[in-house]
């Protein structure tokens, strides 16, 4: 395993993240898997990935507040496995911001977990990824196109991330490749996972009937699309694919 390949992947201690963590892994891959404050989950995933292969997955962590955690990260990674073929922004803090409650800690907190550190790490493993021919994926959101009432500032960031995206497939090229992924309803939310009363019911079911395809995505179904792009789309650069059941089409 000395020789294959490696994946950074932000904010992949459970979730969607550890989905694609797993989906790597078993695909060949040494798996770089950052955290923040989710270390129990982090640390359970890498002796899991170990246990099958061992000295393949490693638990890094950074608080994306922090500039100097972020710019920190990128080097810890690095130096690991000694290379970096694939990053994956999937990091993301996401609550609700009305209008009248917004605060200048909200901008900060959403934009530097959702695009400023993904932006950063990008700029930093540029020069790595150009020598292995590798791939950015960033796990946008559906919503960008669509969105959120509340959540202006974290619609903002993810825009933004959408625009990183395809702003820097152009400057990138042709060496490495950066496209996104916006998931809908993937995974029911932690709070909805949480309720089990006739609100939450109410609440689920508007959402499965908003979709074409009557019931929510899987965390497999981002995984294997991040995989597609990273392994075998070597001809698509710049795209952000909706993962969303056709809910975007209502």
């Amino acid at each position: 395993m000395t020789d294959s390949k490696v994946v950074l992947i932000t904010g992949a201690a459970k979730r969607i993240g550890a989905s694609i963590a797993r989906n790597f892994h078993r695909n060949g891959y040494r798996i770089l898997i950052h955290a923040r404050n989710s270390r129990h989950e982090a640390t359970t995933l890498c002796s899991e990935l170990n246990e099958v292969t061992d000295n393949t997955a490693v638990a890094l962590y950074a608080d994306f507040d922090s500039w100097s955690e972020t710019l920190e990260l990128s080097n810890t990674a690095l130096c690991y496995f000694g290379r970096i073929d694939v990053l994956i922004n999937n990091a993301s803090m996401f609550y609700p911001t009305p209008l009248i409650e917004a605060r200048p800690a909200d901008w900060d907190s959403l934009f530097n977990s959702n695009v400023k550190a993904a932006f950063f790490l990008s700029q930093a493993l540029y020069p790595e990824l150009t020598k292995r021919n590798g791939s950015i994926i960033n796990i946008v959101d559906a919503h960008v196109d669509k969105p959120l009432r509340n959540h202006v500032i974290y619609n903002m960031a993810k825009s933004a991330l959408k625009s990183m995206t395809k702003t820097l497939s152009l400057e990138m090229a042709p060496r490495v490749r950066v496209n996104g992924i916006s998931p809908g309803a993937i995974l029911w939310p932690e709070d909805l996972e949480q309720e089990d009363n006739e609100e939450a019911q109410k609440r689920q079911k508007e959402i499965l009937d908003s979709i074409p395809m009557k019931r929510i995505g899987s965390a497999e179904d981002i995984s294997n699309l991040a995989y597609f792009f990273a392994d075998n789309a070597q001809y698509i650069t710049g795209q952000v694919i909706k993962v969303d059941g056709g809910r975007s089409l209502n």
